[in-house]
């Protein structure tokens, strides 16, 4: 066992462990379980669990995205400074500054990623588990949780003719004839995957960035993003098993639709988001987003009386007697 599979050994066998569950459920409910949709279902459930689990993470995400927009003006005004310095010294005390600067927003270009970062050994453990399914079925083996009936279920199942084990190169390298179902299968999911990838990157572009975000220096980056992760990702889809391609198309579509909600209905301050937000609240009466947080802070101040001294009475001196 190398390195990598130690490291993916408890993820393996937890992704092994939520579809035998998912698979038994579907199976107790009247679907067959030897059915490639029971299989497929199982898959998709697998990501809907995953991801509710990851909402705490992606709301920090937000608020990282969100902070790292906010320190926008400030990187400009950076880089203006040391514009043109290209001496050791000035390289790293901008760098430093850059630290101090994120330090102070408490944020890093990194945050935005985190939610992807977690979910990559989950994705790697599904993709050893699906990948070794036809050849632990031959051998009569089970693969973590997944008994070596189960293997060979998943492994014979399919979906419009395409089974749930098989990639798009194993098919075209293939001895034997080629499945011509599995191709078409694949690119379908391929371009699924990578075209939801696309969408939802572009949508926080679009969207829900301030105009300070858009000219500021991390946009070319993000801009090389837009187009390199889905380019990458389809060509690495052709090694995919088919299960696979399922799991991570469904991902996107969830991760779509949740940021979709997010920019619909709490957009970041100054972006097109928020501008629409606020016509669709004015056509019903409402007031500005922006207005309804201000007049909400104005509600929380709590002004202080000015404390006035109390006079104290002075005695009277008494006339004597």
């Amino acid at each position: 066992m190398n390195f990598i599979d130690s490291i993916l050994t408890p993820f393996r066998y937890v992704v092994s462990w939520i579809l035998w569950a998912f698979h038994e459920l579907f199976g107790l409910i009247g679907m067959d379980p030897s059915s490639g949709w029971t299989w497929t279902l199982s898959i998709i459930f697998l990501v809907m669990l995953i991801r509710t689990a990851l909402i705490p993470v992606f709301v920090k995400q937000i608020k990282a995205q969100r902070a790292m927009q906010a320190l926008q003006p400030d990187l400009r005004k950076l880089q203006a400074k040391y514009k043109g310095k290209k001496d050791q010294l000035s390289q790293q005390a901008m760098i430093a500054e850059q630290r101090a600067l994120f330090k102070k927003h408490k944020t890093n270009p990194l945050s935005s990623c985190l939610p992807m970062l977690i979910q990559m050994p989950f994705f790697f453990a599904l993709f050893r588990v699906l990948n070794s399914a036809s050849q632990a079925s031959q051998a009569g083996e089970g693969v973590g949780k997944l008994s070596a009936e189960s293997i060979r279920s998943f492994d014979q199942s399919s979906i419009f003719g395409a089974r749930l084990s098989e990639t798009f190169l194993g098919t075209i390298n293939s001895d034997g004839p080629i499945n011509v179902a599995v191709i078409i299968v694949a690119i379908i999911m391929i371009l699924a995957m990578t075209g939801s990838q696309f969408i939802t990157q572009k949508q926080i572009m679009t969207k829900n960035m301030t105009k300070e975000a858009l000219e500021g220096p991390f946009m070319k980056q993000q801009k090389m993003m837009l187009y390199i992760l889905p380019l990458v990702f389809g060509i690495g889809g052709i090694n995919f098993p088919i299960g696979v391609l399922i799991y991570w198309t469904a991902t996107n579509l969830w991760t779509l639709g949740q940021q979709f909600y997010v920019i619909r209905n709490n957009p970041t301050p100054g972006s097109q988001a928020e501008r629409e937000l606020n016509e669709r609240r004015a056509a019903k009466g409402l007031p500005p987003i922006g207005q309804k947080k201000a007049d909400e802070a104005a509600a929380e101040v709590i002004v202080e009386e000015p404390k006035v001294q109390r006079v104290q009475p002075q005695r009277k001196n008494r006339k004597k007697k």
